[in-house]
């Protein structure tokens, strides 16, 4: 081969090295690109629970009797398909009393999703609120309090969670203005609920405009704020909250919107027209009119 020749052969080896080396940069840089995309985009989450499975939580026979006695008025069934709860859900219940709800919801999340059921450290220089002995209240809150021995709300969840089917429950003991675990605080859930009881928190001190705010950002983006509450009258607000434990929806929407939220639905499935919502409890003796509200963080 002569000398030119050779050159020539040697020139188009160089040019295929080089096109063989850009080709495959070129074929690493698309790799790393679809592997960003994928972190960008990351699996969707499990689907919402279908009625069948919602059904089958609700009438797990071990659940206690006293839960199954409370289904009839809280409804849980309709609870759950309106709040959209799936699998592997965070959630944060707040005020979480003895646990009814908190437990359906661990049930309902599974053992991969988390329930922390809220309740605020009892402050030794204020008096509990007086509990009536005689009335309808007196006869509801009898109602509402299972058998046995008086437990605090973080014993409750204790005595919950011993349940094979409930080792994802967990109680955490916080103030309402800051009540999610600081490892949870910014981001971290995918739920909360506050049910019954944000009426109550007008005569008991709290600064619900900080708590609304702390909920906001404890939440991931699409994250759902769920509240039920006893209605009262249109232009009331709050005001009756320590005398008739009631308070307007109206006046709560604009409260929850205030932090941050958008309102993402309501449901009547524990309204009652009926009832006059002048009382504790409706005379005649009825059902009381609930409303029930969701939100969403954008």
């Amino acid at each position: 081969m002569t000398l030119a020749a050779r050159f020539i052969a040697s020139s188009s080896s160089s040019r295929r090295s080089r096109q063989q080396s850009w080709l495959a940069a070129l074929l690493m840089s698309f790799a790393f690109a679809l592997s960003g995309c994928a972190h960008l985009n990351p699996p969707a989450p499990s689907p919402t629970l279908s009625r069948e499975g919602i059904t089958e939580i609700v009438a797990s026979p071990d659940r206690s009797e006293f839960d199954h006695k409370m289904d009839a008025t809280r409804k849980p069934e309709q609870l759950l398909a309106f709040i959209g709860v799936r699998p592997g859900m965070t959630v944060l219940d707040l005020s979480t009393g003895g646990g009814y709800t908190a437990e359906l919801l661990a049930r309902a999340v599974g053992p991969t999703g988390m329930v922390y059921g809220q309740s605020e450290p009892r402050d030794p220089n204020r008096a509990p609120p007086p509990v009536p002995e005689n009335g309808p209240l007196a006869a509801a809150l009898r109602a509402a309090t299972p058998p046995g021995p008086r437990l605090t709300s973080p014993e409750t969840l204790a005595k919950r969670a011993e349940s094979a089917y409930l080792t994802n429950l967990r109680s955490v003991v916080l103030p309402f203005e800051s009540p999610a675990p600081a490892e949870l605080a910014q981001n971290g859930f995918d739920l909360a609920t506050l049910l019954y009881n944000y009426h109550d928190l007008q005569h008991a001190g709290v600064d619900r405009a900080a708590m609304n705010r702390a909920i906001h950002a404890a939440l991931k983006p699409g994250g759902l704020y769920v509240i039920i509450d006893h209605a009262g009258r249109p232009g009331t607000g709050i005001s009756e909250a320590g005398i008739l434990h009631r308070m307007e929806e109206a006046f709560l929407i604009g409260e929850v919107e205030a932090a941050g939220f958008k309102l993402a639905g309501s449901a009547d499935f524990l309204r009652n027209p009926a009832d006059p919502r002048d009382q504790v409890m409706p005379e005649p003796p009825m059902t009381k009119d609930q409303f029930v509200v969701k939100f969403v963080k954008p």
